[in-house]
């Protein structure tokens, strides 16, 4: 599971670096990864300090972090 977390934090990393600031659902949305992955490797992205969360409407924007 780890593997497939990381995998998709490195999609989510080139998704944002493409579109830039987009929030959650639009991430799920566009990925067609489970939203419990997505949020794990979202959650693995900022902690690692790639990428900023802030809440917006009942939901997310993320953005890259330079």
């Amino acid at each position: 599971m780890i593997i497939e977390i990381g995998i998709v934090a490195g999609e989510i990393w080139h998704y944002l670096d493409k579109k830039g600031e987009s929030s959650l659902n639009q991430i799920v949305q566009d990925l067609k990864r489970p939203k419990e992955l997505i949020l794990m490797s979202v959650g693995w992205l900022a902690r690692e300090g790639h990428v900023s969360l802030k809440e917006e409407d009942k939901d997310f924007k993320i953005t890259l972090r330079k």
